[in-house]
């Protein structure tokens, strides 16, 4: 399990599912800005950043190539890193053509998968959220697909215009870009999240559950005092978590 020794005065922050690029760069360039200016606002206080997934809308990485733009976002992460703010990145279901290259050119950790974290003493599981817990079948099938080596060895050979182009299409037709069907809580019974959460209590120790992916803000007390979180996203609801000595919070970054 990781490790984090929370530092006094110091928080660790949580953000997910920025989706730049989406719905057109104009109106993604807005989003990034407010990004950029909550990054700001954190960095005094910052020991951590978790970067929970789906930063983009779309990512790829060639061997000598990245998507155009972003530069002003990959910049302030890169200074964040400089300046000794620990950065984690999970890769998202659109963003999960990651490599090398946050790791390479800004020192950012990045996870393919969830993972478990001791930190300030309480233990917490940690994942962007796809394809965790019961149905979504179609999905999973098709992240198979995605993540196979002769799939990704395949589309590689694309020229990136062509690419970015079917890329960027075919994700901003996925229905979770929009948030619509994420603003209505199905019931406990029937958040995949949820019930997945649930199931790990019965076998593991876990004071907290954060997650990206269902864009929804949540947070919800479950069994054995462990808080399940949804962090939201910055696309309809500029939520973040922050967690101080004081505790961990949901909020909303307004300005």
């Amino acid at each position: 399990m990781n490790k984090i020794d929370l530092l006094p005065n110091r928080k660790i922050y949580f953000a997910s599912d920025q989706h730049f690029g989406a719905p057109n760069p104009r109106e993604s360039k807005v989003r990034e800005e407010k990004f950029i200016r909550w990054l700001d606002s954190i960095k005094a206080d910052a020991q951590v950043l978790f970067l929970m997934g789906d930063l983009f809308d779309f990512w790829h990485e060639w061997n000598h190539v990245i998507p155009k733009g972003y530069v002003r976002v990959l910049g302030k992460l890169a200074e964040m890193k400089d300046s000794g703010i620990e950065l984690y990145m999970f890769v998202g279901n659109h963003d999960l053509w990651m490599k090398s290259y946050f790791e390479d050119e800004i020192g950012c950790t990045v996870f393919f998968d969830k993972k478990y974290f001791e930190i300030g003493g309480k233990n917490f599981l940690l994942a962007h959220g796809d394809g965790l817990g019961p149905g979504d079948k179609g999905y999973k099938r098709m992240k198979k697909l995605f993540t196979n080596p002769l799939a990704q060895w395949g589309f590689k050979w694309l020229h990136p215009d062509i690419a970015m182009k079917v890329a960027l299409y075919f994700s901003q037709k996925n229905k979770m870009i929009s948030g619509e069907e994420d603003k209505e809580f199905l019931g406990e019974d029937k958040e995949f999240l949820i019930i997945y959460s649930k199931e790990k209590l019965q076998t593991e120790k876990i004071d907290y559950f954060i997650y990206g992916h269902r864009h929804l803000p949540m947070v919800l007390d479950l069994e054995g005092k462990a808080k399940y979180i949804n962090l939201g996203d910055w696309i309809s609801y500029f939520t973040y978590g922050v967690l101080g000595e004081e505790g961990f919070k949901l909020k909303t970054f307004e300005n």
